[in-house]
């Protein structure tokens, strides 16, 4: 990553989340044990959609894609993680560290995308339930989750094209448990304006984007509601938004703080204790929103339950 006089950074050092040895072995089981249901919960969930013929609509095509993604954000930085608890960090090389950033980003966006489409989807199912199989038709659904996987990439190539621009010739431990773009260009000996501002623009603009998407749609969901004169029409309408509301709640608060808050205000503890949480912690609680609270994934998981021949 860039060429000068100087020796070049051939690997990383990843600090992780701590150097106490107790503690490290106590959060090597409890992240373990994260991952596990994890990957447990998020494949369940996709075996579920596809398995079940009547979750075949445009809102559980969503969610499938959103449990994969959810896979992959969490197998981009988990892994790593439980490799520095281990050895008192984690040692990658300067490739393996740019595709790390680069799967993180990529699942990270492709994930603020799919619940803006969720939100649309949940907006035409409500407000023009009559003109739903006609907006939110297969081919529409294909494009939008194809939309939301570009635009993944798109953004991370704006991160890896800013990062390969960069020279590394000094310390290389980078103070988190995974490789993040701002401890990254903390270690940068060519640090410039461009690296920093370009990234941020690029994210800040996709932020910006599926909030509005994802707040214009409630506000007229929210105007529909009110006009029902059916209590139970209301309640009915509104259980269909929670877990959804309650995902991108979790999601966007968590992201808000780290990428929109000002950088003085919050430490680089403060840091990755919030990282833990929308790259580790919110992929597992995911499905466990959309399972409890929805009532037709409960149905199909008792249909398949009970569907499931028994053996001696």
């Amino acid at each position: 990553m860039g060429t000068t006089n100087y020796t070049a950074v051939t690997e990383f050092i990843i600090l992780g989340l701590t150097g106490d040895t107790t503690l490290c072995v106590i959060l090597f089981i409890v992240f373990l044990g994260i991952y596990v249901v994890t990957l447990m919960g998020n494949v369940s969930i996709i075996m579920l959609i596809r398995r079940s013929p009547h979750l075949h609509a445009p809102m559980y095509l969503f969610l499938c894609h959103l449990a994969f993604v959810d896979i992959g954000y969490s197998s981009s930085v988990t892994p790593v993680m439980l490799v520095g608890f281990l050895r008192k960090g984690a040692f990658l090389p300067a490739i393996g560290c740019v595709a790390q950033l680069c799967s993180v980003v990529t699942f990270g966006t492709a994930e603020c995308f799919l619940l803006a489409a969720m939100a649309y989807d949940r907006y035409v199912a409500i407000c023009s339930p009559l003109l739903y199989s006609t907006h939110m038709s297969p081919r529409f659904c294909i494009i939008l989750v194809g939309a939301s996987y570009l635009g993944g990439c798109v953004n991370a190539w704006t991160f890896i094209g800013c990062l390969l621009n960069l020279t590394f010739c000094g310390p290389n431990k980078v103070n988190h448990f995974f490789c993040d773009y701002s401890p990254l260009l903390k270690l940068s000996c060519s640090h410039d304006f461009t690296s920093e501002i370009i990234p941020a623009i690029s994210s800040g603009s996709i932020i910006v984007v599926t909030v509005f998407v994802i707040a214009v749609s409630y506000i007229y969901i929210l105007i529909t509601i009110l006009k029902m004169r059916s209590r139970e029409g209301q309640h009915k309408a509104f259980s269909t938004c929670t877990s959804h509301l309650t995902a991108v709640t979790l999601f966007y608060g968590t992201i808000t703080f780290i990428y929109v808050m000002p950088k003085s205000s919050y430490s680089t503890d403060q840091n990755k204790v919030v990282s833990v949480f929308y790259t580790v912690v919110i992929p597992m609680l995911n499905p466990l929103i959309y399972s409890l609270r929805n009532k037709e994934i409960k149905e199909a998981l008792k249909r398949q339950t009970s569907s499931t021949p028994a053996y001696p």
